[in-house]
């Protein structure tokens, strides 16, 4: 058993990037020509702020997901949504770096802390890879068909 008190340096934050990004993308293709795509609007269905709707716009017209016009509600997507991998999405949105993270900052002196780095590494990284090639068979029309479905389950009065 470990005894000694091990202080924590820092609070380990979980990114939603990736999945904010596949939602704003989403969002494009069912309400376009239905409503103004603004990003108070997008916010609105992200739960977020305008300006952090704007960022994750950046970055997808900077990755060539969109075009979008300064001043111009009207984003549109570049590319067919049956085209667009879920990975080419998390690597466009995350930053470079392993899709697992191992806290370093565990206590040395513990039988556990001492040794999970080096054990998690190899199991980490099968499962980076496994993980990948999942997300490189979903496109963003596969996302958007099952949220169409599940809306209409809703609709119907059933649950998904």
């Amino acid at each position: 058993i470990c005894l000694i008190i091990w202080e924590r340096k820092s609070k380990l934050k979980v990114s939603t990037r990736f999945s904010d990004s596949i939602h704003l993308l989403a969002f494009l293709v069912i309400y376009k020509g239905k409503t103004t795509l603004s990003s108070n609007i997008i916010a609105s269905s992200l739960n977020t702020s305008p300006v952090v709707v704007r960022r994750l716009m950046s970055n997808l017209r900077d990755a060539g997901f969109i075009k979008t016009t300064h001043g111009s509600p009207d984003p549109e997507l570049l590319r067919e949504p049956k085209d667009i991998s879920l990975l080419e999405i998390y690597l466009a949105t995350e930053e470079k770096g392993p899709l697992f993270a191992i806290d370093h900052e565990t206590n040395p002196d513990c039988i556990v802390g001492g040794n999970i780095q080096p054990t998690l590494t190899d199991y980490f990284s099968h499962a980076e890879t496994a993980a990948e090639a999942v997300l490189g068979k979903i496109s963003l029309q596969d996302v958007i068909d099952t949220i169409l479905v599940k809306e209409a389950a809703k609709k119907a009065g059933r649950k998904q």
